[in-house]
């Protein structure tokens, strides 16, 4: 045995400056009663990480640091800082998060104490570094929760009717060490979890013991890592799910019936209904409201006619998809730089609305007719009848838009 009772495990890449941050937390605020260590895999960085990292060592934090020479992906370089870490259990932690450390330790001795647990789940705090402050945790745990091993039918229904992502946790290596497979498919929260559950008791605990960092003191506003699964992902969470209930009913803790199947279909359906609602309000607080409006039609279809996701955007929805279709498609034919506005009244609130929904730079707006290669000019009419003026007048006629052929197929 190493000795060594706790893995701090973080992966990195180009982020010294998160990284720097991290490791201040790790070295001012991380007192243990119990030896533990630090394990950075650097997937081949070419800014100062290094450097940083050798900084730490020389003031006495207790890094283990590999660095490739390759980038590997960040799939792999997760995987080799699990793997290469020493201790009886084991925490994955983000370049650019913070660690609760004296919920850390609560979370150990409970390990300690019940050797039959494999894992201890939390849910997490996002937080805002800046105002130094709690936003909100990303789900709820009433009390303590001990599932004993195989109890794949209790787990996943609570897993369902919280809506819990068990993807923070303390690890027990022992175990870790044939639960943790990379998953592409299937979401690989859900498939690591039924790993743990297969071999051993799991827990949730109520006390968070990480922080998830929102808004950064390094970089406002910067792109959060999670954010793509978030608004891509609603499928492999669905996988996830299949795959937990798959190694349940393999390894014989549940029963699959017609009837159980069509349970745990719906259950499965309803969480992933919920998560592509969710996408949709990344998608539409991002003004990509023509991807917002596809998953509108699948939600709807799905049966959830009145999401809380989506009620503040239902107003507006169809106007925006309508105007960044318009734009969509003068951004897509070559050799357009103008674009002509006929019959509209407030033809300066138009062009902002147009601008903000990522029109080229290089198309000019125009409310006159000119001299110009028509082939050059796109044309947005309001009254159906001018469409085939401006056609008449040489400008191509696929490149003539009036409202209804925008909106005709928004249907809400």
């Amino acid at each position: 045995m190493s000795g060594i009772k706790l893995s701090i495990c973080i992966p990195t890449y180009n982020r010294e400056a998160y990284l720097r941050n991290s490791l201040t937390y790790c070295e001012n605020d991380y007192r243990f009663d119990f030896p533990f260590e630090v394990v950075i895999c650097d997937n081949a960085s070419t800014d100062g990480t290094q450097q940083v990292v050798e900084e730490f060592i020389s003031r006495g934090l207790p890094i283990r640091y590999y660095k490739r020479e390759t980038n590997a992906g960040a799939a792999a370089n997760v995987t080799s800082a699990l793997r290469l870490g020493k201790g009886e259990y084991l925490i994955y932690l983000a370049d650019d998060d913070i660690l609760i450390a004296d919920a850390v330790a609560d979370t150990v001795l409970y390990l300690d104490n019940n050797p039959e647990v494999t894992c201890a789940h939390a849910p997490w705090f996002l937080y805002d570094e800046v105002a130094k402050t709690d936003i909100m945790k990303f789900y709820n745990v009433e009390e303590d929760r001990k599932f004993q091993r195989g109890s794949f039918g209790d787990v996943f229904q609570y897993l369902c009717e919280r809506h819990i992502f068990p993807e923070i946790a303390i690890y027990r290596s022992s175990t870790l060490r044939s639960a943790w497979v990379p998953r592409e498919f299937c979401f690989y929260p859900f498939a690591f979890f039924a790993h743990f559950l297969d071999q051993g008791a799991v827990t949730f605990l109520q006390r968070p013991f990480y922080r998830s960092i929102a808004n950064s003191a390094i970089t406002r506003d910067r792109p959060q890592e999670g954010t793509n699964d978030v608004m891509t992902s609603w499928d492999r969470y669905r996988g996830g799910l299949e795959y937990f209930l798959y190694t349940g009913v393999r390894r014989g803790a549940l029963a699959l019936t017609p009837e159980t199947r069509l349970k745990y279909d719906e259950m499965c359906r309803i969480f992933t209904l919920n998560r592509m609602a969710v996408a949709f309000r990344f998608w539409a607080e991002r003004k990509n409201f023509i991807k917002a409006y596809e998953l509108y039609t699948r939600i709807m279809w799905g049966g959830m006619l009145d999401h809380p996701e989506i009620r503040a955007f239902r107003e507006r929805l169809p106007l925006m998809v309508v105007i960044q279709t318009l734009v969509s498609e003068v951004n897509s034919a070559i050799g357009i730089d103008t674009l002509l506005l006929a019959g509209f009244s407030e033809i300066a609130v138009l062009e902002d609305l147009m601008r903000e929904l990522g029109l080229n730079e290089k198309v000019r707006f125009t409310t006159e007719l000119s001299d110009r290669a028509l082939d050059s000019t796109a044309v947005f009419v309001t009254v159906d009848r001018d469409r085939e003026y401006f056609v008449a007048l040489g400008y191509l006629p696929n490149l003539v838009f009036h409202e209804h052929d925008l909106a005709r197929h928004i249907i809400m």
